[in-house]
């Protein structure tokens, strides 16, 4: 087992960034992700992530993490394994929870509402992104179509496609970077690297640390990472799948999707050149 935890497993991401004695790394996450939106968050209070519809017959939801700031303004932070067909629409409808809570009974309200963001970090690449190689930060807003000025500032989804970020600890240039290279790379590493040693990041990889899980705690993320690798060989399955019916029916279309279909689940240029035997795609 890694010394450190995979993120992207269900116990892994509520560690880092779900825990209330923990909740200044997502203080600083958020921070760095949404500064240009939102200035400096200094405090968070994390909510029930268990969202239930206006009536008992409608459909609930349930986030990740769920959180406001001081202002009232709400943060759901999603960590997707694997790429699901709808899940843009199902950031969509998971944003509408917070937008309802905030009605209020009576005759007397105005309306207003308060900011929403909707951050997904996602283990995949979106199909309609995988031509874009070096785009992985997608910041969403209503926009007008004619002038592609921002019509509506409350309502935000944020997509990080992790695949796609490559950098090197020697190529990280902003905060930012460093904690994106943290969430791809903390399962693979040793230990932390120099650039990143301030309070944040030594905590980051203090609790990241398995020897220090507790029997209970071990137990639980290793039944969240066999969930996790069940997922991707599934994922893989479907790969190797695509690319013997690519062989068996010999056609350049079949190898091209087969090859869009391995860029869709990260791998890199020189292993899908090698395997189908194709230049570009």
């Amino acid at each position: 087992m890694s010394k450190y935890i995979n993120p992207f497993t269900d116990f892994g991401f509520k560690r880092i960034f779900g825990e209330e004695f923990n909740k200044d790394l997502l203080i600083d996450f958020l921070n760095e992700l949404l500064r240009e939106e939102e200035g400096t968050i200094t405090n968070i209070t994390y909510m029930t992530p268990e969202q239930l519809g206006i009536t008992a017959a409608e459909r609930r939801a349930v986030f990740d993490i769920y959180c406001e700031n001081d202002r009232g303004e709400k943060f759901i932070v999603e960590m997707q394994k694997a790429k699901q067909k709808y899940f843009k629409d199902r950031s969509v409808y998971y944003s509408s929870f917070p937008i309802q809570q905030q009605a209020v009974r009576g005759d007397e309200w105005n309306f207003e509402l308060k900011a929403i963001y909707t951050i997904g970090i996602l283990d995949f690449i979106f199909e309609e992104d995988k031509a874009e190689a070096d785009k992985m930060l997608y910041k969403v807003k209503l926009t007008d179509v004619e002038t592609q000025r921002v019509f509506y500032d409350k309502l935000t989804y944020v997509y990080l496609e992790m695949p796609k970020f490559r950098k090197t600890e020697a190529e990280l240039e902003t905060r930012f970077d460093q904690w994106l290279y943290v969430l791809k790379n903390l399962p693979h590493l040793e230990h932390y690297p120099t650039r990143l040693r301030d309070r944040v990041f030594k905590k980051l990889f203090e609790v990241a640390e398995i020897a220090a899980f507790t029997p209970v705690e071990r137990v639980a993320y290793e039944n969240s990472v066999k969930i996790y690798r069940d997922l991707k060989n599934v994922m893989d399955t479907a790969v190797e799948e695509s690319l013997v019916r690519g062989i068996a029916i010999g056609e350049e279309r079949g190898k091209r999707d087969m090859a869009r279909a391995m860029v869709a689940n990260g791998l890199d240029a020189q292993t899908i050149r090698r395997i189908t035997g194709l230049e570009t795609w």
